[in-house]
This record gives structure tokens, sequence and C-alpha cells, in this order.
């Protein structure tokens, strides 16, 4: 079992260190494409749609699951990811999905903007609770101030997390509905500090790796984005407009430009 992080450690890029070559080789047993597509029901393309994106930047796009498949459904779509074994792997992905020329790259949020001097989207997210890998918050203002440079007029950024409010404040339970779908891993939280949650990915034959990430509340995201220069911010629980405040698994918050 790896030690507890350091505070100092969590300034780092800790995720490049713990997406490591065999984790990402197996990511997609976490996730489960088709379960994942099945119980999103359609969720981001009619909400993309409902905003009139077609230029849509996945900024967080791991092994590029939603690069790959809403590609599929006519989106352009571009893959952005700070992990070198994700790009690798979401490359992989594209090109056994059909689409060996999507675009795919290696690119850091905080400097998003150099990766794509010349491009403006129309939507842009930042999905699979990949946020909460910042842990100073002049970080996550500055990428959400990329982000913001990036989207075209009336643009929109799609942020989802999980809902850490319950994580900290009520007993865990995640029911692995949504995000998680692996029928033989098992997501939990192994330890809760002050300022960081590490995650345990447990899979049928013993094997294990953890994340560290940083747990930001909804309504601590909700004034981020705003003060960004985010309007109209919505929020959703696991797909749902009208949810509980505990209850969700995941917050998926939407904002315009």
């Amino acid at each position: 079992m790896n030690a507890t992080p350091r505070s100092d450690d969590l300034t780092r890029d800790l995720y490049q260190d713990e997406y490591t070559h065999d984790f990402v080789n197996r990511w997609d047993e976490l996730i489960n494409w088709k379960g994942r597509w099945e119980s999103e029901g359609g969720f981001f393309q009619d909400l993309l749609r409902q905003y009139g994106a077609v230029q849509v930047l996945d900024a967080a796009c791991g092994t590029g699951f939603h690069t790959v498949m809403l590609a599929r459904d006519g989106f352009k779509t571009t893959g952005a990811d700070g992990s070198p074994e994700m790009v690798r792997k979401a490359k992989e992905n594209a090109e056994r999905a059909g689409i060996p020329d999507l675009p795919v790259v290696e690119a850091e949020w905080t400097s998003m903007s150099q990766s794509f001097p010349d491009q403006k989207f129309d939507a842009i997210m930042l999905l699979g609770n990949a946020f909460t890998h910042l842990f100073e918050e002049a970080d996550r203002k500055k990428a959400l101030d990329e982000f913001y440079k990036l989207l075209s007029d009336d643009g929109i950024l799609i942020i989802d997390h999980r809902n850490y409010d319950a994580l900290m404040d009520k007993n865990y339970a995640n029911r692995h509905q949504h995000y998680y779908l692996g029928e033989d891993v098992n997501a939990y939280p192994e330890e809760l500090g002050e300022n960081f949650v590490r995650m345990r990915y447990e899979y049928g034959d013993g094997s294990s790796y953890h994340l560290t990430l940083c747990p930001i509340r909804q309504n601590y995201v909700t004034e981020l984005m705003r003060d960004a220069g985010f309007q109209n911010i919505r929020r959703y629980g696991d797909f749902k407009a009208e949810y509980s405040f505990y209850d969700p698994d995941f917050i998926i918050q939407v904002g315009t430009k």
C-alpha cells in the first residue's frame, strides 16, 4: 500500500505518477464503455445539441470514451489529456473504433490555449471527475480561464465531479449505477483527509491502483465557474436536473460563456 501523501506532495501532478501503464490499460474495464453509454442515455449528445455545439474539446479524454463515442455520433471532437499514458490509450481506442485520424493530444489545462492557438470550440467537456486532480485554487482558476478563452461566443463548459459533499458529510455509498460500471471492479475511498481523498480501484484478480484527488464541493465549483465569467450555470445529479443534494454519485455542472 502506498504511503499517505504529504501536504507538499499534493501540489505536484500526482496523476502523472498514478496513471501507470498497467492502470491505464485496465481503465476501460472500470468504465465499461457499453454500460456507460447506456447509463448516460444520450445525456451529453442532447445537451450539446441543445446548445448547438458541433466542435467539442474533450479536455480530460482519458482512454477516449467520449471523444470516440461523440465523434461516432456526428460531433467534431478533439481529445486532450495531461497523462501521456491516457493519450496513448485513447489513440489506440480511436484506431480500434475505425477513427484513426481522430485528434488526441497531450495538453495541460493551465496552458490549454497554447495547445490550440488557432482554434475555438463550441463546447469543452471536463469529465470523469478530472477537475479534482487540481489541488491548488490558483490552478483551478487558471484552467477555467484557459477554457473560457478557447470557447466560442455562447460556448459551454461541462464539468463533472464526484459528489464530495456526500463523501465528506455523510456515510459514503457509491451505487456504481452510472460511471464505473465494470462488473469485476470496485472503487471506494481508502483514505480521507482535510484536503485529499485517496481512491482505491480494486479488480477481481486482486490487483489494485490508487488516485489521489481533491474533494471539491458543489457550491465551490459553481462559484469558481461564475468567477471565471461563466453564466447560467446549471447542475445535474447523475444526469437528472432535479436531485436531492446528497443523493447522486456524480454532479454535472454546465455554464455558458
